[in-house]
């Protein structure tokens, strides 16, 4: 069967997919630092390859800048005041419980994905963490499985069972940096085996969050990395690839995580009853410790939000604070789905509740995570050529989630 080319459009937007594969790749946590650093020593020559004939530029990332937020605005190609997912975590206004925003009952926009199918693509997406695997497959009819749980992948659950002999590998701890390889090495096997045209793989940052960008251990990374682009680039695909976030050290002088324990610092400047929700909330606390530069204040006092947020702004290390219509109309989020402040911190400084609330013991020798304004810029990077259209948006201000009409509307394919 030839690889369909029929339009499809989703969410107000127009994708026209070219006949060959396309392959939209998530590389979690990638500041563009860690490709310069590797590009620089020569590790990466399939990327520089593919960027000498295509392109490498800068695009912004949704806010709050973490994974869940991001992703889903990827393969919908809209802001999260679109999609209703608001971060990793969130307090539910509908049941006032804190809870995992990971499941696709939050999601109030179709995607990409799936409309692709529909379309008579044949879709994929492999995410390294299980949490997005919901999210992603919404209503599609086609393959979703994760690194993190690729021996459970069944054909009626997952479109796809007997995910680690097709790969020829074990499935990977998601501590480590096999999770990332497993999933970009399950789309190049995918592709082999004309099992899918149409793949959206999404990354884990578990060595961005554990190493910084001019580390051995991040060079090797990703030098496996662009091992895996030459292997796709075989298989004549035409590859997007952009991250949901970017990541900095977070330390104070001495090496520490630097911390600002806000619900803390509230109750005893105001009283009982605030609450702190961290958007970064997920289940791999190893990465970060739920520490990260943005989070929602809930006021128990609406008089006081005001009063509040003037005094939250004169804290060392907070950068902006915005009321909950600001935050909705200038930071692009759900109103329904924020807290009564939105608060953001510097470069080096991340945001908690209570020192009881954050498990430390794996960060405890440095901090590395994102969240904020400082994490918001992160690479785009295509491996065809931009036309005049594509070329006048990306002189303006480009999204990263504007990768998928990126890599199929060009219109000199």
């Amino acid at each position: 069967m030839p690889t369909s080319t029929q339009e499809f459009t989703v969410n107000g937007r127009r994708y026209c997919p070219p006949p060959r594969p396309v392959v939209v790749i998530c590389i979690d946590g990638c500041a563009d630092e860690y490709l310069s650093s590797t590009l620089l020593r020569g590790r990466m020559p399939n990327l520089e390859r593919m960027i000498g004939s295509g392109y490498r530029g800068m695009v912004r990332a949704a806010l709050p800048s973490f994974t869940n937020v991001n992703n889903t605005s990827i393969v919908t190609g809209v802001p999260p005041s679109k999609t209703g997912i608001s971060g990793n975590f969130f307090l539910d206004p509908e049941t006032g419980e804190e809870v995992m925003m990971n499941s696709a009952e939050y999601l109030r926009c179709g995607t990409i994905l799936a409309a692709a199918a529909r379309a008579g693509r044949e879709v994929a997406t492999v995410t390294a963490k299980e949490k997005l695997r919901d999210i992603l497959s919404h209503e599609l009819d086609g393959i979703a499985f994760s690194s993190e749980k690729a021996n459970e992948a069944r054909r009626e659950t997952h479109g796809i069972d007997n995910v680690e002999e097709l790969v020829g590998r074990p499935t990977p701890e998601i501590y480590s940096a096999d999770a990332s390889l497993f999933a970009l090495q399950a789309g190049v096997a995918l592709l082999q085996h004309d099992m899918a045209d149409f793949l959206y793989l999404s990354l884990t940052d578990y060595m961005q969050h554990k190493y910084a960008p001019e580390s051995s251990e991040s060079i090797e990374f990703y030098a496996a990395i662009d091992h895996e682009l030459d292997a796709l680039l075989d298989q004549g695909a035409v590859i997007g690839a952009t991250a949901d976030h970017g990541m900095n050290a977070k330390n104070d002088a001495d090496g520490r995580p630097n911390v600002i324990y806000l619900e803390t610092l509230l109750t005893e400047e105001f009283g009982p009853g605030f609450k702190v929700i961290c958007p970064i909330t997920d289940p791999y606390v190893a990465h970060h410790g739920a520490l990260g530069s943005m989070v929602m204040v809930h006021v128990p006092d609406a008089g006081a939000i005001g009063d509040v947020g003037r005094w939250i702004l004169q804290i060392d290390g907070i950068t902006e604070v915005h009321d909950r219509s600001t935050a909705a109309h200038k930071l692009e989020l759900p109103a329904d789905r924020i807290g009564d402040l939105a608060v953001l911190s510097g470069r080096d400084v991340t945001v908690g509740r209570t020192a009881e609330h954050h498990d430390v013991s794996h960060i405890a020798n440095g901090l590395r995570s994102h969240g904020g304004r400082y994490e918001e810029m992160v690479p785009m990077l295509l491996s065809e050529p931009l036309d005049d259209l594509q070329a006048a948006k990306a002189s303006r201000d480009p999204r990263n989630f504007d990768i998928f009409d990126f890599t199929c509307n060009r219109a000199n394919r």
